[in-house]
């Protein structure tokens, strides 16, 4: 049984996604945002002037762990919303919504999310050696324990969320409408992609930079179709974006932190995202092929 087939253990039909889609979505975009306006309020900000706070001016106020706290609150809170949907409206156990295995599969994800690690560090070598990217050391003593409880707590919340979100919830339930693999990943990729549209680094540097985001989107159904799980991709996932608030940051990017180095370099989509893209993730693919011995018939993919 793959991960698609799996789902149909429980409720299928449109109706039992568009309820769950409805739940999840309320809770993102209501419950989830209440501690932030808890916050807002007890700082003297008025009902009125929540929306016209920018980021800067937020995190002035609330501080940069208390300001990514209240970013990923939201995200931790639907995961729940989305977990009782998959349990109470599709009607299926909650493993399925992860893996086509018996428990999930620590091993996969840990391998993952080192190795992505890995690729991150000797990427930052490169930049600095290769092409002269200015990196300064950041430290902040007085912010950096709660940074750490932050980054390795609340942030894989956040990216289990957007995971199970993209990767399950949406490639099982088009998985079962649409039929055809190559469609599946396609649909889920650009789908992740363009969620990123509003993030800030989009604004400053262009409709380019969803190149990025689209090809980590697709990267991640692929992955996740072929291993027949999340582990892999929840591993890269969570490495990936503790590595941006934890060890290396910049002031222009959607998370704002006091992360050990800051990268001083103009903003720009760099070399380093275009290797990431021609070489580091077709690399993982190949690692992933070999290790977990998939197997590739792109003739069944486009038909199933």
């Amino acid at each position: 049984m793959n991960f698609i087939e799996i789902s149909k253990q429980g409720r299928t039909d449109f109706m039992a996604y568009f309820i769950s889609f409805v739940l999840m979505a309320s809770t993102l975009i209501g419950l989830g945002q209440i501690p932030y306006s808890i916050a807002l309020s007890k700082a003297g900000i008025p009902d009125e002037e929540w929306n016209k706070l920018d980021t800067a001016a937020a995190i002035e106020l609330l501080g940069k762990n208390e300001f990514l706290a209240y970013q990923l609150f939201p995200f931790a809170i639907s995961l729940l919303a989305l977990l009782f949907c998959v349990k109470y409206v599709l009607k299926r156990p909650i493993l399925t919504i992860f893996t086509v295995r018996e428990s999930f599969d620590w091993k996969r994800f840990f391998f993952s999310f080192f190795m992505w690690g890995g690729v991150l560090a000797l990427l930052v070598l490169l930049s600095v050696f290769a092409f002269g990217a200015k990196i300064a050391w950041n430290l902040n003593p007085e912010t950096i324990f709660g940074l750490v409880i932050v980054s390795f707590f609340i942030i894989p919340l956040q990216t289990a969320f957007e995971d199970v979100l993209f990767r399950g919830f949406f490639l099982q339930g088009m998985g079962v409408f649409l039929k055809k693999g190559w469609l599946v990943i396609l649909f889920t990729g650009l789908l992740f992609g363009l969620m990123h549209a509003s993030n800030p680094e989009v604004e400053l540097l262009g409709s380019a930079v969803l190149l990025y985001y689209i090809g980590t989107g697709l990267f991640l159904a692929l992955i996740t179709y072929k291993d027949n799980g999340l582990e892999l991709g929840m591993g890269f996932h969570a490495m990936n974006n503790i590595f941006g608030s934890l060890i290396l940051t910049n002031n222009w990017q959607v998370f704002q932190t006091d992360a050990l180095w800051m990268d001083l370099s103009p903003p720009s989509f760099g070399v380093e995202t275009i290797l990431i893209l021609a070489i580091c993730l077709p690399l993982l693919v190949f690692i992933f092929t070999k290790k977990y011995n998939w197997k590739w018939n792109f003739k069944k993919t486009l038909k199933s």
